[in-house]
């Protein structure tokens, strides 16, 4: 049961990476306004989609899951921090989420030795 737990959440974390990272790589509107908008230059929102992307495709590999949640978790701080330093705290719910999310998978899958639940 543990396993299509670790692998369903996995994969949900992943999906979302995946469509994040390439709303940003493909330039979508809502990224361009919303780097814009934190006066991040656009380069910076194309590395931040590459980071997704690539952090995407490790936590689809178990051995390297625990570097992708990793990637993941500073993507997500680096987002809260933004919000929050932009005066859009109202805007904090999905990177927490998402920041957890990647946290649980992260342990689940054993990385530096830490796993929410040991074999019986």
């Amino acid at each position: 049961m543990r396993n299509i737990v670790t692998w369903v959440l996995t994969v949900l974390l992943a999906l979302a990476f995946l469509g994040a990272g390439g709303a940003k790589l493909t330039s979508q509107a809502m990224m361009v306004a919303e780097f814009n908008s934190f006066g991040y230059p656009l380069w910076f929102m194309y590395l931040t989609g590459v980071i997704e992307v690539v952090a995407a495709i490790l936590l689809l590999v178990p051995r390297l899951a625990g570097l992708g949640a990793g990637l993941l978790i500073c993507v997500m701080a680096g987002a809260i921090v933004s919000h929050i330093g932009h005066g859009q705290a109202a805007m904090i719910g999905a990177p927490v989420v998402l920041l957890i999310l990647a946290a649980v998978v992260g342990s689940l899958r054993g990385w530096v030795g830490v796993r929410l639940a040991q074999p019986a």
